[in-house]
């Protein structure tokens, strides 16, 4: 299995980050089999897109909360990193 374990929705509180904020928070390696997806489905032509975060952030985003590690932002980059065989990813965690 890639991840941890998948989901639908956030269990965690709302945590009202703004991209700038989440922008502050120094990237970090988190291995893939160590997170939560928030999202059970994934639109095949945003995996398959040269330009899939043209528009967002180059790093997916976490919310580490009661010992998981939510995927909340960027579960297409996660996956294509675990179709070219990496175990990890770079990416911004927001501790609650």
């Amino acid at each position: 299995m890639i991840f941890k374990a998948v989901q639908e929705g956030q269990p965690y509180p709302e945590h009202g980050m703004t991209m700038k904020q989440w922008a502050e928070i120094p990237p970090r390696p988190v291995r893939l089999d160590q997170l939560i997806t928030t999202k059970r489905e994934l639109g095949l032509d945003r995996l398959l897109a040269d330009d899939s975060t043209f528009y967002g952030d180059l790093f997916p985003h976490v919310v580490q909360w009661d010992g998981g590690l939510y995927l909340e932002d960027g579960v297409h980059r996660a996956l294509r990193a675990a179709l070219q065989q990496r175990t990890q990813i770079h990416a911004r965690v927001l501790v609650l």
